[in-house]
């Protein structure tokens, strides 16, 4: 056996041994080359070998942490499509995010991350800058597609993933709301067919049932992504004309596709000429060592439409998003014009700033390293509270999909959970006939604090009593 392959062995044993635990960092590599006399690039051979058996994860500047353990059972998903027809989402949508508004309650069912973990003196001091230096005319100038400079900055982030993209197919919108909804617009007449990931983001459905859309739900493989069998079965029974997913961290489920599934993905919907909207909102929140590349990667036919956002990543109360939209940006822009007329030009300007002056990326790997020692915190404190659920291992994000037996109605325990001061996301909200009503989501990019604990422990208590079972 190889040296690497050894020090893998034995780094694996360790860990199986709980020398190191979920989200503990293992030695360094000079560390190791120094314990073991082993060249720099054996240890990282062997690093990559754990990496590669999932027991490792690489966090840049910062080493290899433990991996957290997969639940004892593996989530699991419906094996057939759900032709659902028309969706009925929003009043459910708008009852609970406006339930868990209040700053009282502990909050678990959260849609954005902790807002202390956002570098706000620094957006602060560009919006301050630009505001000093606007050009009057820019309110004209950077009506729709946007602020070029900003469009710019953007294009070339996508040029570090290989992606090429001239900014001229770049629209700058109101969020990744608008992005994702505008896409859906172009594509889609009221009555097509769409299909949508099962979970999935329930923006996805508000959007369509807004438009007065049809949708086929398709379950997603844990760890893989949509099921493509399933997939096919769809595009050959329906005459869909648009899909919407999510390649890299998956909302609510948190999980990246593979390459070879996104590329096995996209060959399908090419053959098929589906066009793609992809929200890839969560990119820049991924745990691995590089960023995922997006499912346009693979679009050999050019017709899929990206969409992104600063708003999970950077600055959530400025609401800049963006489309590349292709052959579509013209019609796009049109639908802007008459919508919205255009994104706030002043926080356009001050993120133009930012990209310009450096040191976004450096705020991104802080933010990514803190919300997976969060992440890993509170998912090791669920598997001790919950040892019957399965539980996600998310490879990115602030969310955490809990799957209990089919007994539990999230819809109650919501409401149960707010009379106890803490919120929670009930599964219902991730698709348009409640069928994940069984499941939760809950938000993990708090600090650990006693209020979180207490609060945990509340929601151990709630769900033990609706299920009629024993504390765990």
């Amino acid at each position: 056996m190889s040296r690497y392959g050894q020090l893998a062995d034995q780094l694996q044993q360790q860990i199986e041994s709980g020398v190191w635990r979920a989200g503990e960092r293992i030695p360094s590599i000079r560390q190791s080359c120094k314990t073991h006399n082993l060249s720099p690039m054996t240890v990282l051979q062997a690093y990559q070998l754990l990496e590669s058996r999932g027991l490792v994860l690489a966090r840049p500047q910062s080493g290899y942490y433990v991996k957290a353990a997969a639940s004892p059972q593996r989530i699991s998903a419906p094996r057939q499509a759900r032709y659902s027809g028309s969706v009925d989402i929003n009043d459910l949508v708008f009852e609970v995010l406006q339930a868990s508004k209040s700053r009282e309650l502990v909050p678990l069912g959260m849609a954005v991350a902790d807002p202390a973990l956002f570098p706000h003196p620094q957006l602060g001091r560009a919006l301050g800058s630009c505001m000093r230096r606007l050009d009057p005319f820019s309110t004209v100038a950077d009506l729709p597609p946007g602020n070029e400079i900003l469009r710019r900055a953007i294009a070339r982030r996508y040029a570090d993933d290989g992606l090429a993209v001239d900014p001229q197919e770049i629209i700058i919108t109101t969020g990744a709301m608008e992005a994702l909804s505008l896409s859906l617009q172009v594509l889609t007449e009221p009555g097509d067919w769409v299909v949508v990931e099962s979970p999935t983001f329930y923006g996805a459905l508000q959007a369509i049932e807004r438009l007065k859309l049809n949708v086929v739900e398709i379950p997603v493989r844990p760890g893989v992504g949509i099921d493509l069998a399933l997939l096919a079965q769809a595009l050959a029974e329906r005459p869909i004309k648009a899909c919407w997913m999510m390649g890299n961290v998956q909302h609510p489920l948190g999980h990246t596709m593979p390459d070879g599934h996104k590329q096995a993905l996209m060959q399908l919907l090419n053959a098929h000429r589906v066009p793609l909207v992809e929200d890839d909102v969560y990119a820049e929140l991924y745990f691995g060592r590089e960023r995922p590349r997006p499912l346009k990667c693979w679009d050999a036919r050019g017709e899929s439409l990206l969409c992104g956002s600063f708003s999970k990543c950077l600055a959530p109360g400025f609401r800049v998003g963006w489309v590349v939209a292709g052959a579509h940006a013209e019609r796009i822009q049109r639908l802007q014009l008459i919508s919205t007329l255009s994104t706030n030009v002043p926080s356009q300007l001050a993120l133009a700033d930012m990209l310009r002056q450096g040191g976004v990326d450096a705020h991104f790997r802080r933010l990514r390293h803190t919300l997976a020692q969060r992440q890993q915190q509170m998912r090791a404190a669920l598997l001790r509270l919950f040892p019957e659920a399965r539980i996600s291992a998310p490879d990115g994000g602030y969310f955490l999909w809990l799957e209990f037996d089919h007994r539990l109605d999230s819809r109650a325990l919501h409401t149960q959970a707010l009379a106890c001061g803490f919120s929670l996301a009930p599964g219902a909200l991730f698709s348009s006939q409640g069928q994940h009503n069984h499941c939760l989501r809950l938000n993990s990019s708090h600090p650990w604090s006693p209020a979180l604990e207490a609060a945990l422990a509340r929601l151990a208590e709630l769900i033990h009593q609706q299920l009629g079972t024993g504390q765990g």
